[in-house]
């Protein structure tokens, strides 16, 4: 089961895919900002192994996108916002392989160089049981920090919704420790395998990724002023802008 929801309303339906550990709830500023704009519909989603969304037997991009495109309409043509993790899904459905139609891909933030010793440690991390906390407050605390929504990137509790649950004995994180396995995949074989326009950028103090890295595989990649990993979190105008500048133009 993948949760979603929906809202919005026009032409273009988006497709909103977050990233690695966090939920479809970080989109909440995305989705008011589109509906303000009057910029189309939306869909938010849990990725597999997070938030409300069930785990999956073992994880990749591949079996993400491939989940994802089962529990989706395969009639409309999604114009997909993705952070991080959600930007290589969003690149792997924009193959064609999955049977999805996507008009277009914005990328925010995919770490795109993975040293090999980053891999050994996420796939330790991936072996680990999730850590149980006796006090809600806790867990939280560690969603917060994992995530990298602190008080400052996301005051409003609202962005953190589904990102614990109640475990035996406590609280835990609500994503499966084992979607760290992701970690490493090919992002240059993704982004040339799209069949759709493709934008990708990054908070301006992004430490995960450089504009030279996103450059590699885009050449109009660019910065988002005044951000950081959480772009969209931090400017959901911008992350708009970039989205409807997308529908205008090709890359």
């Amino acid at each position: 089961m993948i949760w979603c929801e929906r809202g919005g309303r026009g032409r273009d339906v988006h497709l909103l895919l977050h990233g690695l550990g966090a939920t479809g709830a970080v989109w909440h500023g995305v989705c008011r900002e589109l509906e303000t704009q009057a910029a189309g519909e939306w869909l938010v989603v849990d990725l597999p192994g997070h938030g409300a969304s069930d785990a999956l037997p073992a994880y990749s991009v591949g079996a993400l996108a491939s989940t994802l495109a089962a529990a989706i309409h395969r009639d409309r043509a999604y114009r997909v916002i993705g952070h991080s993790l959600g930007a290589y899904v969003a690149l792997a459905l924009a193959s064609g392989w999955f049977g999805v139609s996507i008009a277009s891909v914005l990328g925010i933030g995919p770490k795109t160089a993975w040293r090999e010793a980053d891999v050994i440690a996420m796939t330790e991390l991936a072996r680990k049981p999730a850590r149980i906390f006796a006090d809600a407050a806790d867990a939280w605390s560690r969603y917060r920090k994992v995530s990298g929504l602190d008080m400052r990137v996301a005051p409003d509790e609202a962005l953190l919704e589904r990102g614990v649950t109640a475990a035996e004995g406590g609280y835990r994180l609500a994503t499966d420790p084992r979607t760290a396995l992701v970690a490493g995949a090919p992002f240059a074989t993704l982004a040339s395998s799209a069949r759709c326009p493709v934008l990708l950028a990054r908070g301006a103090s992004d430490p995960m990724v450089t504009l030279g890295e996103l450059r590699e595989h885009c050449a109009a990649a660019t910065d988002i002023e005044g951000t950081g990993h959480n772009a969209h979190v931090e400017s959901p105008p911008a992350i708009v802008a970039l989205s409807r500048r997308l529908g205008r133009e090709t890359y």
